[in-house]
């Protein structure tokens, strides 16, 4: 199994906490960066790992150079800020397999790989979508499948009594995203899954695992106490 992390972000709203100088995926939680946490994630699926490198990439190729672990890593560096979904472009170009998991590089979304890809084969998905459901919410929009797993709508951001997520991992068949007519930069969220939803070929998997998005303070706060039972 390939992965792709997308690992350029800038990190704004953490940058009073972590600072200027290291992108989100760096950012320490209990003296190791988001990323590594991300990697003992992956090594349990992924035979390669492909990075999308932006923001401050330096900080993540000198950490890399350090590390030892189960799986091939390559990545690949924007010029230029790509947005999600050049990210993914970038990096998707150079994929050997079919299907390829892609994860956000600041949200750990602890499901089982195998299971998610299992299924995106099975419906001959173009992206399957994993989804986290979750209750009294604003900071997030509403993913709404319907009949047989397909996403019928994206909803934007609104305070929420109780809805499904879009938990940042997905599963993409290589072919047919490469297909559609989207070139450099681009919104993945916006310009991808919004504008072809009415397709009928993104699904949702939906599982309650744990779930963690270190995009603001709170929540990087959280990460601190919750990662060291869960990678204890």
């Amino acid at each position: 199994m390939e992965a792709i992390v997308l690992a350029g972000g800038l990190g704004t709203r953490l940058q009073g906490v972590i600072g200027t100088e290291q992108p989100k995926c760096m950012a320490p939680v209990n003296n190791a960066p988001f990323l590594s946490y991300l990697f003992t994630y992956l090594d349990k699926y992924c035979t390669r790992v492909m990075l999308s490198l932006g923001y401050k990439n330096k900080a993540v190729i000198e950490w890399l150079d350090g590390q030892d672990v189960g799986f091939e890593v390559d990545y690949v560096i924007e010029q230029e800020p790509l947005g999600t979904g050049g990210g993914i472009l970038a990096a998707i170009e150079d994929a050997e397999t079919d299907d390829v998991v892609v994860v956000n590089g600041d949200t750990m979304f602890n499901i089982n790989l195998r299971e998610i890809m299992a299924f995106h084969r099975k419906q001959k998905a173009e992206v399957t979508l994993a989804l986290k459901p979750m209750e009294n919410f604003d900071r997030y929009g509403i993913v709404r499948p319907g009949a047989n797993n397909v996403i019928s709508s994206f909803e934007e951001k609104k305070p929420t009594d109780k809805g499904l997520i879009n938990g940042g991992v997905y599963v993409i068949n290589r072919e047919a995203f490469l297909a559609r007519p989207l070139k450099g930069k681009f919104s993945f969220e916006k310009d991808y899954l919004e504008q072809y939803v009415k397709d009928g070929k993104f699904f949702g998997f939906e599982s309650d695992a744990y779930f963690i998005d270190i995009g603001v303070p709170a929540d990087y706060e959280k990460a601190q106490a919750d990662f060291k039972t869960l990678f204890a």
